[in-house]
């Protein structure tokens, strides 16, 4: 009885193991690649505008129109918004009546001081009533040059209530609304120039110099709908270091008129990397060639902490084993440790987990 209960037990092992093979021979698979290009980094980072101007009241005012609205292409020189400035040019009319009352002033003094002056020569009058007279036109002259410094402190401060574009560019903001109180110094508009972008990313002082060279620097935007690689044309290192994080400011200037893409869009900044990986050292301490190796990843696995993929035993059966990630490159991603070239694995991680 019991040879025929193993025997059994042995039929039943062969017929699940051979449905165990035939469920394996379902999955679809993939070989472990291996690369010799060189080893990348990525840092996030985020586009910005070289010139991007927040335009501020300078002046007290009602906003009475806003003639433009965000995503608005402006020409240099055109008006965005008007502020109430009737007192003001109230007031600058008060200022060139004064104006015009100081030149008749200064046209009666210098009459008045040629007449006198003709009167001296024949012997008419003194000589104190002729300077006092010459004293006369001066004041007058004097007056006339402050009051047209005052009216033209008084027509410049009337054009503080038009706000113009400093530059041809994109409207980003307009934080006011029409009937709002402008206030010095409160911000009404925000202008940014789309011809000339950067991306600004913190890497670690070891990839300093790396991205400063721009040679084999290059930047991923995943959200463009356009271009998704972009290659900076120059770079910018800012010369303060985070001490906390012992990281540096890197600005990589894009060339001009590169796609369409927003200030503030999310990137990624790709640096060949400053120094091997420990598994490329060689015993005597010094670089030797990595070879990298490569899957596809949608056969990745992650369950909380752990990061596997299931390769295929020498039956075909699909193991988990736990690997480390490196970057990841379009629709690959690197393998630091875990696997070996040549290996091969599940693409189904759902289908494999199921063979047993």
């Amino acid at each position: 009885m019991r040879n025929k209960l193993l025997a059994a037990c042995s039929i039943l092992a062969i017929f699940l193991a051979l449905g165990a093979r035939a469920a394996a021979d379902k999955i679809a698979t993939a070989v472990v690649e291996s690369s010799s290009a060189a080893r990348i980094e990525s840092f996030d980072a985020v586009v910005e505008a070289v010139r991007q101007t927040v335009l501020a009241a300078q002046v007290s005012g009602e906003v009475v129109a806003i003639d433009v609205k965000v995503g608005d292409a402006v020409r240099a020189g055109q008006i965005l918004m008007r502020i109430d400035a009737r007192a003001a040019e109230q007031s600058a009319a008060a200022s060139e009546a004064q104006v015009q009352a100081a030149r008749a002033s200064l046209e009666v003094a210098t009459q008045e001081y040629k007449r006198q002056e003709q009167l001296f020569r024949k012997s008419y009058i003194s000589q104190a009533a002729l300077e006092r007279a010459q004293a006369q036109f001066k004041a007058t002259q004097a007056q006339v040059s402050a009051q047209l410094a005052q009216a033209d402190v008084a027509r410049t401060q009337s054009g503080f209530f038009v706000v113009k574009a400093p530059y041809a560019g994109i409207v980003a903001e307009v934080p006011v609304a029409i009937g709002d109180m402008a206030m010095p110094g409160r911000p009404l508009l925000t202008v940014y120039d789309p011809a000339v972008l950067r991306v600004t990313a913190t890497v670690p002082q070891t990839a300093v110099a790396v991205a400063a060279a721009v040679q084999g620097v290059k930047v991923e935007v995943p959200g463009a709908a356009s271009e998704q690689w972009l290659y900076p044309v120059r770079s910018q290192v800012l010369p303060t270091v985070d001490p906390a994080t012992h990281t540096v400011q890197v600005r990589l200037e894009l060339a001009r008129g590169t796609g369409r893409l927003a200030p503030g869009t999310f990137a990624r900044v790709w640096l060949p990397a400053s120094r091997p990986p420990p598994a490329a050292q060689s015993s005597a301490g010094e670089a030797a060639p990595a070879t990298r190796l490569f899957v596809p990843s949608s056969a990745v696995v992650r369950r909380t902490e752990m990061t596997g993929l299931y390769v295929l035993d020498s039956n075909g059966r699909p193991l988990l084993r736990q690997v480390r990630l490196g970057p990841q490159l379009n629709d690959r991603v690197e393998i630091l440790a875990g696997v070996a070239a040549g290996e091969r694995i599940a693409l189904e991680p759902q289908a494999a987990a199921r063979v047993h």
